[in-house]
C-alpha cells in the first residue's frame, strides 16, 4: 500500500505510542529473514499462531480478499462474492467432498457446508486456527441441525446438509495423510498456495487426491509477467517479504504446474485484480490503529515487514505489477 498522506503520526490517545512514527516504521530498512524452506514455514506457522485472532477482529471469518462488484458492497460481501465466482467458474457440485487447503479460521469451510452442502475437511499448518475454526464452526452449527460425526479419527460437524471438520497438518504432506481415505470431489486452495515453497509439489498432491473429474479450485496471489528487476524490487520483493511468501509465480506457470501434474483446464486463469483491489484500500484503513502497531513492533523484522508490504500491495495493483487471478483444472 501507498504510504499514508495524513495521521501518520497519530497513534491514539488511548495507548502508549510505539517507539517509532509510521513513517519511520514504514520505511525503516528491513533485514532479510530466514530463507530456507523450512525456516519460512516456521515463520509462517508463527505468524498465524499470534496473528488469527487479531485478523478474524479485522476481517471476520473470511480472511481472504473481497471480489467488489459494485461501489455499495461491503467487504463481508464481497468476501462471499469471491467464494460465489469460484463455485460458477467450477460448478462444483452440492453435496461434493472438499479438501480446503489453507483452511485459515474456516469461513470458506462453513460456507461450502451449510450452503452448498458439502463435507470439508479443512487443514492448515496452525494449531491456533484449528482451534478457532472448530469452535466459530460449532457455534454456526449451535443455529442449524447439528451433531458430530466421527470421521478419519476427527470430529465433523454438522452444517444443514453439509459438515466441516478441521485438522493441523502440513499441505506438503496431505498427499501421504489422505492417501488410504478415499478421493475427493474438489480440492479448494484460496490465497494459501503462495505460501507453499514447492508448487510442483501441491499440484501432483492434489492430482492424487482428488477423484476423476474431480476439481482443483484456486484463488491466488500472482506477479505479472515480463517484470524489469526495478518492479520486482520495489514491488514484489516487500510482498514477498512482508507476506512470508517464497518467490511469486505468474498465472501461465500454474497453469504449466498444473498440466504438466496431469490436469486438464476446466476454467482459464482469471485475472480479477480490478475488482478485488479495493481489499487493500480498506485494509490500510483498518490497519491504522494502535493495536497493529503494538502488534508489529512485537513481531520484529517481521512485524515491521508485514506493515511495509500493506504498502506494496497496493502499489503493486496501482503499477499492474502484483495481480490476483482464479482459476479451476479437473482431474480427466
Amino acid at each position: 500500500m501507498t504510504t499514508p498522506s495524513k495521521g501518520d503520526n497519530d497513534t491514539g490517545s488511548a495507548q502508549a505510542p510505539p517507539p517509532r512514527s509510521w513513517a519511520e516504521l514504514l520505511a525503516a530498512p528491513v533485514e532479510p529473514g530466514g530463507t530456507t524452506f523450512e525456516t519460512l514455514k516456521a515463520r509462517i506457522r508463527h505468524h498465524y499462531e499470534l496473528a488469527s485472532e487479531y485478523y478474524y477482529s479485522l476481517w471476520g471469518e473470511h480472511i481472504h480478499h473481497g471480489y467488489f462488484l459494485s461501489a455499495s458492497d461491503t467487504k463481508e460481501r464481497a468476501q462471499i462474492q469471491l467464494i460465489s465466482l469460484l463455485l460458477q467458474r467450477s460448478q462444483l457440485e452440492k453435496g461434493s467432498t472438499v479438501l480446503d487447503v489453507g483452511c485459515g479460521i474456516g469461513g470458506t469451510s462453513r460456507h461450502l457446508a451449510l450452503n452448498h452442502g458439502c463435507h470439508v475437511t479443512g487443514i492448515t499448518i496452525s494449531g491456533k486456527q484449528v482451534e478457532m475454526a472448530t469452535n466459530l464452526t460449532k457455534t454456526a452449527a449451535a443455529s442449524s441441525s447439528t451433531g458430530e460425526t466421527v470421521a478419519d479419527g476427527g470430529a465433523a460437524i454438522n452444517l444443514g446438509d453439509g459438515s466441516a471438520r478441521f485438522l493441523e497438518l502440513d499441505a506438503e504432506t496431505m498427499g501421504d495423510f489422505f492417501a488410504d481415505r478415499g478421493g475427493f470431489d474438489c480440492v479448494w486452495i484460496s490465497e494459501a498456495m503462495s505460501h507453499l515453497p514447492d508448487k510442483t509439489l501441491f499440484f501432483r498432491n492434489a492430482f492424487k487426491l482428488l477423484k476423476k473429474g474431480g476439481k482443483l479450485v484456486i484463488a491466488d496471489w500472482f506477479r505479472a509477467e515480463d517484470l524489469t528487476e526495478k518492479q520486482v524490487g520495489d514491488d514484489i520483493k516487500p510482498i514477498e517479504d512482508g507476506m512470508l511468501l517464497p518467490p511469486l509465480c505468474t498465472q501461465p506457470e500454474y497453469v504449466s504446474f498444473a498440466q504438466e501434474a496431469g490436469f486438464g483446464v476446466l476454467s482459464a486463469p482469471l485475472d480479477i485484480s480490478k475488482d478485488v483491489a479495493k481489499t487493500w484500500e480498506i485494509s490500510w484503513s483498518l490497519v491504522q490503529s494502535p493495536s497493529l502497531w503494538a502488534f508489529a513492533v512485537t513481531q520484529g523484522r517481521d512485524g515491521i515487514a508485514f506493515l511495509q508490504a500493506f504498502r506494496a500491495m497496493r502499489r503493486g495493483y496501482a503499477n499492474g505489477t502484483f495481480r490476483y487471478a482464479v482459476m479451476v483444472f479437473n482431474k480427466t
